[in-house]
Formats: structure tokens, C-alpha cells, sequence
């Protein structure tokens, strides 16, 4: 008896010995799907990627790290207050616009919003636009980040994540060569510019907290919006 509970034990130890070397074998190549790696913008969009970009907005020096390690081209705007502190941000930065890709205008947002932004462009949006049109996006039409109104627009109600530089409104995009593909009259076709404006709303649903398209309501009829808003563990993709 005795030794039959040895032997189980021993068989045991040797299961979850496998089980830990097998998933220690599966994390040192997917760190990026690990709750407690780092944020690295060298790595794929992860499980948790969306979380840990949710962490930096009490970060910014931290945030700015990963700009500067991104080699992304930007400039520290500076604090904004108003509407008794109902509105404004003292993390926002501007993406600075190159030869070959910029936004119009220029995208002045919350230091969380550019990181997601960093990501999006490099993991979703230009390998989207190569598959699909064989050309890169070299400009992103926006309607704009920072807006000091509530969510619905008006004068009452919770205030817009616009209200905090923390979101950002996509209108359309600019090929090489001067396609233009827009949220407005593309979403609702059937070929190559309603596939790839889906593809990039459902990838940009691992690196910002709130994604919203026209499959969410009419409001949102004519453009994509991003945003980072504080959530517990959670992102919303419609």
C-alpha cells in the first residue's frame, strides 16, 4: 500500500513537472501573452497587451520610455486644464508626421493613446494595406483627440474620453499613389475596402480599451473610435 502511494505521488510530480517545463518552454516565446512582462513595442500584440498599456496612463515617464525605444518621432505638449479640471491632461504628447506617414491633423493625444497608436500602424494597419491594395497607408484622417465635452456631445452627461486627449476619431485613410479609403463610404461595401477597414477595427481591439465602429451605432457611422479608458480587466470591440 505504502509503496502504491509513492508510486502515485512520484507519477504525480512527474505530470506537473512536465506541465511546468512545458508551459516554461511556451512563456520564454510568447512573453508578450504573460500578465507580468514588461510592455515591449518589439513584441506582437499580446493577451494582455491592451492592460498593460492601461497601466501607463499614471505613467508617463514610463510611457515616454517606450516612445523613445519605439524610435517614434514625437513632442511633449504641454498640460491643459479646464472646466474646473473636468477636462484637459498633462500627459499628451504629438506624433510628429515623416516623409512617408503622418495624421491629419496632427495627432496630439494622451501618451497611452499614441503607444496604442505606435502598435496599431506597425501590427495592423500598413500589413492590412500591403494584402489588401499591395500600397502603404502614408495618411490617417482623424476627426480630431481633444474635445472638452461630454460623451453624447451637448452640455450634461459623463465626459467623452475626447475630454482627457484619451481617444481619438479615425476618418479615413491615404494610400501611396492617392487612394483614399474612408470609414463613411467604404464600411458598407462588399470588396477589398470594407474587408480591410474590419480587419483593422478588430485588431486594433488588442491595444486600446474601447473600440467603436459603425457596427455600434449611427454616431459612429463615419469613423473608427479609439480610445484608452480605464477599464477592470476588460476591453469593448463593436
Amino acid at each position: 500500500m505504502r509503496f502504491a502511494r509513492l508510486a502515485r505521488a512520484i507519477f504525480l510530480l512527474v505530470i506537473v513537472g512536465a506541465l511546468l517545463l512545458a508551459f516554461y518552454s511556451w512563456a520564454r516565446g510568447h512573453p508578450q501573452d504573460l500578465p507580468w512582462t514588461p510592455l515591449s513595442l518589439g513584441e506582437p500584440v499580446g493577451r494582455f497587451t491592451h492592460l498593460k498599456i492601461a497601466e501607463l496612463r499614471d505613467d508617463f515617464p514610463g510611457c515616454r520610455r517606450l516612445l523613445d525605444d519605439g524610435a517614434e518621432d514625437y513632442a511633449v505638449l504641454p498640460p491643459v486644464r479646464a472646466r474646473d479640471g473636468a477636462c484637459g491632461y498633462d500627459d499628451g504628447v504629438r506624433l510628429e508626421s515623416t516623409a512617408s506617414f503622418g495624421y491629419a491633423p496632427r495627432a496630439e493625444a494622451s501618451c497611452p493613446v499614441a503607444i496604442g497608436l505606435f502598435l496599431w500602424e506597425r501590427q495592423v494597419l500598413q500589413p492590412a494595406a500591403l494584402r489588401h491594395f499591395g500600397r502603404p497607408v502614408v495618411r490617417v484622417d482623424s476627426f480630431g483627440t481633444y474635445a472638452c465635452r461630454p460623451v453624447r456631445g451637448g452640455r450634461e452627461g459623463r465626459w467623452s474620453e475626447h475630454a482627457r486627449a484619451n481617444a481619438i476619431d479615425i476618418a479615413g485613410f491615404r494610400l501611396s499613389g492617392g487612394r483614399r479609403i474612408s470609414i463613411a463610404g467604404d464600411w458598407g461595401g462588399q470588396g477589398a475596402e470594407a474587408q480591410f477597414l474590419r480587419e483593422i477595427r478588430d485588431g486594433a481591439c488588442g491595444m486600446f480599451a474601447t473600440v467603436l465602429s459603425p457596427d455600434y451605432n449611427a454616431a459612429h457611422r463615419d469613423h473608427l473610435h479609439l480610445d484608452q479608458a480605464a477599464r477592470s480587466g476588460w476591453s469593448y470591440c463593436r
